[in-house]
């Protein structure tokens, strides 16, 4: 055994986004075109850009046309990704290794009846009594159903229905950070020896007007026409573009994944979560730390870094400075922000990262730069990544992608 048994390896990826289906599309996007093949949809959700997802042959991971139906759009985009990945993993139909693989989803709520909603933000522009005139709607103008299909976990259980994945499962919810926290917990189960074969990862939707009424009423997103990450972030209060997407990671301990003679595509060394109230230099202080914690594992070595960065100005501009000063010390090298091509997927951001780490590291190769304003420039192949998540409100994150060994 050339490592530890409880190395946590990523033997099976998964990945759906507007740069198309699977590990060569976004192989060919990122590392050889450089570009994104389809742009933002600007005018569908206008004033906000939007990536949308690329058309899925839903046949083909979700076999029954009933349980396709009984899915919202997200469900059906975290259960074709989960399918990919335990199809690139060598698992798919592996009855018996799948009745004990364990689950971590992170997930949103479901989508909201729009029609009920338009009804009810028009009425309550003149009624008499504008509190109880909504609880009264709210009350008896909702379809029961639309609360079922609404559960977070629901995307966990489609998952099980379809690809027979019934071990334990569990659904963290919130923003990126429950993206953090799912690739976390299985990472760390593995690592102490409480569970040998996970499958982890999210979906989003971004194509929904519920969504994005939710985000605009924050100020978080970006409207006009598109630019990058760090072009927005440098724009008056900047802002994000949401992306369609979905990514699910197999991860396995090193034991089991060479008593199966599987080969990975890389090792997860390190995940780290934290989050701060956001006040000035806040953030970076959280992501320095964990900089520091996982820099013991770089042995010698420069990583390259994955960016959450989203383009919302203040937490942007204070990323940056955080990469650009460890640039200047020659402590890190190739930064990248992956959500200029691929938007923001919230719950699916981080597991994109990490996935998009481990393709990077297992095919020996790095990403092309996609902005010019100077921090995103030509890099060697690097043997460590570090995937980065802050969130647009809150949560941050931080992975060590390596050399499997």
């Amino acid at each position: 055994m050339s490592g530890a048994a409880n190395d946590v390896l990523v033997t099976g990826i998964g990945l759906i986004s507007s740069l198309g289906e699977g590990l060569d599309a976004h192989w060919q996007a990122l590392a050889v075109d450089g570009a994104s093949p389809t742009a933002p949809e600007t005018e569908k959700f206008k004033p906000f850009p939007v990536f949308p997802m690329v058309p899925l042959e839903l046949d083909r991971q979700i076999p029954r046309r009933a349980d396709q139906r009984q899915m919202e759009t997200w469900q059906r985009l975290g259960t074709y990704t989960a399918g990919l990945a335990l199809a690139d993993a060598g698992l798919a139909g592996d009855l018996d290794r799948l009745a004990r693989m364990d689950m971590v989803v992170a997930a949103g709520g479901g989508e909201r009846d729009l029609a009920v909603d338009g009804q009810i933000l028009e009425g309550l522009e003149t009624a008499a009594d504008p509190a109880s005139f909504l609880n009264e709607h709210l009350a008896n103008d909702l379809r029961p159903t639309l609360f079922l299909a609404q559960l977070s976990n629901l995307l966990a259980g489609n998952i099980s229905i379809v690809h027979k994945v019934t071990g334990s499962s569990r659904t963290f919810m919130g923003e990126e950070i429950a993206g953090v926290s799912a690739v976390e917990v299985a990472a760390r189960r593995i690592a102490a020896g409480q569970g040998d074969l996970f499958l982890v990862g999210a979906a989003y939707n971004a194509e929904r007007k519920d969504m994005l009424l939710s985000l605009a009423m924050g100020r978080t997103l970006w409207q006009g026409a598109p630019k990058t990450v760090w072009q927005r972030g440098s724009a008056g209060e900047g802002g994000m573009i949401t992306g369609s997407a979905g990514a699910f990671l197999v991860l396995e301990s090193r034991a089991h994944a060479e008593a199966r003679g599987r080969a990975a595509y890389a090792k997860l060394t390190g995940v780290l979560s934290g989050r701060s109230r956001r006040g000035p230099g806040e953030a970076a202080a959280v992501a320095s730390r964990q900089f520091d914690e996982l820099s013991r594992h770089f042995g010698g070595f420069t990583p390259a870094v994955l960016s959450g960065a989203n383009g919302i100005a203040a937490t942007t501009a204070e990323e940056r400075a955080l990469w650009e000063d460890l640039a200047a010390d020659e402590r890190v090298a190739g930064i990248r922000a992956t959500q200029t091509l691929i938007g923001n997927a919230i719950e699916a951001d981080f597991p994109i990262r990490v996935a998009l780490a481990a393709l990077a590291i297992g095919r020996r190769g790095f990403y092309l730069p996609t902005d010019d304003t100077g921090i995103e420039r030509p890099a060697e192949t690097p043997s460590k990544i570090l995937a980065t998540s802050w969130g647009f409100w809150r949560g941050e994150g931080m992975a060590l992608v390596e050399a499997a060994g």
